[in-house]
C-alpha cells in the first residue's frame, strides 16, 4: 500500500467506527474497518480460484467488442438517482471570477452531474459530461434539470486513439472519474490516463474513486466469470477491474501526474436481520497535473 488512513483524513469518509465488536450489528454500516490476517488469506483464495476458472477467451472477446450494448442496456434498468459524492471539496470550491470546466467520464444518467449544477448554478462553472453509453446519454438529456447553457453532455468511448470532444486541449479544471476506470480494459488504461493528462490544464486536478482489490463484488463472484487477473464480467455482460492503490499510482505517475492522495476505504455493511457483514473496498485518489 503507498499510503495510510490518517485520523484527518478519515473524516471525508464519515465517522462511525467499530471500538467494541459487540456493536457490530447496531448500525448498517462503520467506516475504515481494518481487516485481519485470516480475512487477507481468505480473500486471495478465493481470487486465486478465480483466475482458475477463466471464462472462455471467445465468450471475454464478445463481452469486450459488444460493451456498447451492455452498457446500453445496463443503463435502461439503472437510471435512479443513488450515490451523490461529497469526498471532493475540489469542485465545489470552482467558482472564481473566470470560467472552469469540470468533465464527469462516465457520467451514467447524471447521478453526480446534477448535483453538481444544483451547486454551481449561479457560479461560472460548466460541466462537461461523457459516457460510453448513448441510452445513458439520451436518458441524462431527458432529464428536467438538463442545461445547455451550464452542461454538455456526449458519448464517448474514452478508449478510442481520438476523442473529438467538444473542449479544446489542456481546458479542463477538474476530471472526475467515479467508478468508471474499472470499466475499462486494463490494456487500455494507459491510453486513457494519458488522455486526462492531455485534456487538463496545468494545475488541474483527476479526482478518483472506484473498486479496490477484494471488494465483496470482487469475491462473490462465481466459476467462470474471470477474464484475467481481478478483470471479471458481471452477469449482465458489463466489465469490472478490482485496483490497487499500486495499481493507481503507477497508471497516473507514468503519465506524468503529481499524486496529491492515494488511500484506501475499507467499509463494513451490516445487514441487521440477517446478521451478516459485507466488506466494501474502495480506492481514493487525486491526481495533479504539474504546472511546468
Amino acid at each position: 500500500m503507498t499510503e495510510s488512513i490518517d485520523k484527518s483524513k478519515r473524516k471525508q469518509f464519515g465517522n462511525r467506527f467499530l471500538k467494541n465488536d459487540d456493536d457490530v450489528f447496531k448500525h448498517n454500516a462503520w467506516d475504515n474497518v481494518e481487516w485481519n490476517e485470516a480475512q487477507e488469506i481468505q480473500a486471495l483464495s478465493q481470487v486465486c480460484a478465480h483466475v482458475k476458472t477463466k471464462m472462455p477467451s471467445e465468450k471475454a472477446a464478445d463481452l469486450e467488442d459488444n460493451a456498447d450494448e451492455y452498457w446500453n442496456k445496463f443503463y435502461s434498468v439503472h437510471q435512479e438517482k443513488c450515490w451523490l459524492f461529497t469526498e471532493f471539496p475540489e469542485i465545489t470550491s470552482l467558482k472564481n471570477e473566470k470560467p472552469s470546466f469540470i468533465l464527469e467520464v462516465g457520467c451514467g444518467v447524471g447521478n453526480s452531474v446534477f448535483p453538481i449544477l444544483a451547486h454551481c448554478v449561479d457560479s461560472n462553472v460548466h460541466v462537461y459530461c461523457c459516457d460510453f453509453s448513448s441510452n445513458a446519454i439520451k436518458i441524462l438529456k431527458e432529464n428536467s434539470e438538463y442545461n445547455n447553457e451550464h452542461c454538455t453532455a456526449f458519448v464517448c468511448d474514452i478508449t478510442s486513439d481520438e476523442w473529438n470532444p467538444p473542449f479544446a486541449l489542456e481546458s479542463l479544471d477538474v476530471i472526475l472519474l467515479v467508478f468508471v476506470l474499472s470499466a475499462v480494459q486494463p490494456e487500455k488504461l494507459k491510453h486513457v490516463v494519458g488522455q486526462f493528462y492531455k485534456y487538463l490544464k496545468p494545475g488541474g486536478m483527476v479526482l478518483f474513486r472506484d473498486y479496490g482489490r477484494y471488494d465483496m463484488a470482487q469475491l462473490r463472484f462465481k466459476e467462470g466469470r474471470c477474464i484475467s487477473e481481478n478483470y471479471y464480467s458481471r452477469g449482465d455482460g458489463t466489465l469490472v477491474h478490482f485496483f490497487t492503490q499500486d495499481d493507481v499510482q503507477q497508471l497516473f505517475l507514468g503519465a506524468g501526474f503529481e499524486q496529491v492522495q492515494n488511500m484506501v476505504d475499507r467499509r463494513m455493511q451490516v445487514n441487521r436481520g440477517k446478521q451478516l457483514k459485507m466488506y466494501r473496498v474502495w480506492i481514493q485518489c487525486k491526481y495533479k497535473k504539474p504546472i511546468l
